[in-house]
């Protein structure tokens, strides 16, 4: 579904989003989040990371996706040729939700394009593309910071771990993609709902 995407920003094939414009997208939407979590990476470990915190972060995006699913936005982008610097630079933005643990990247990321008159759709679409950067820049600064502990074998451990986990992240888009063509992110809104009280009672 998404090959000749990716493939596409490689070798580009005519499409407006490919070649260096595609990949200067994704760059812009990469850019905010990454500068924040390099800088804020420390506190954000010390301070986002409880229970307390990762509930307040699942309940206050949760009620964001249903302040957002009522906003009535004119839908000016349907497709991902259509993105532009400026929507790209913006989605980045509210991806910077997405260092509070608990807050979701893709809620994020799918909410910020939606309030910039992204299709629901296309705006999942992008989100899943763009996490792709991101997870290589964040991950390769953690084995950046923690190189030393690691083994020969750990990484050969990290590289099937890294790579079964963006395979099955990839099944699960194309089948929340689907979805999301027929549904609107209340079912996923409730569920956060109904998530926050059992964080807090399990782990706090």
């Amino acid at each position: 579904m998404y090959l000749p995407t990716f493939w596409g920003l490689v070798r580009p094939t005519g499409r407006a989003f490919g070649g260096m414009r595609g990949l200067w997208l994704l760059f812009l939407t990469s850019v905010p989040a990454s500068l924040l979590g390099l800088f804020a990476h420390s506190a954000i470990k010390e301070h986002l990371f409880s229970p307390v915190t990762v509930a307040f972060a699942l309940i206050i995006g949760a009620l964001a996706i249903l302040l957002v699913e009522r906003l009535k936005i004119k839908k000016s982008v349907g497709d991902l040729d259509e993105m532009t610097p400026a929507l790209a630079l913006g989605v980045g933005c509210f991806q910077c939700l997405a260092l509070w643990p608990g807050f979701s990247r893709s809620a994020a990321t799918i909410m910020g394009g939606m309030i910039l008159g992204v299709d629901r759709r296309v705006a999942a679409e992008y989100s899943f593309i763009a996490a792709v950067p991101l997870m290589f820049a964040a991950t390769g600064y953690d084995l950046l910071k923690s190189w030393r502990i690691f083994g020969p074998d750990d990484f050969l451990v990290l590289a099937v771990g890294f790579a079964v986990s963006f395979v099955s992240a990839w099944a699960a888009v194309k089948v929340f993609i689907a979805l999301l063509s027929r549904l609107t992110l209340r079912p996923f809104a409730w569920y956060r709902l109904a998530l926050a009280p059992v964080v807090l009672w399990i782990f706090w």
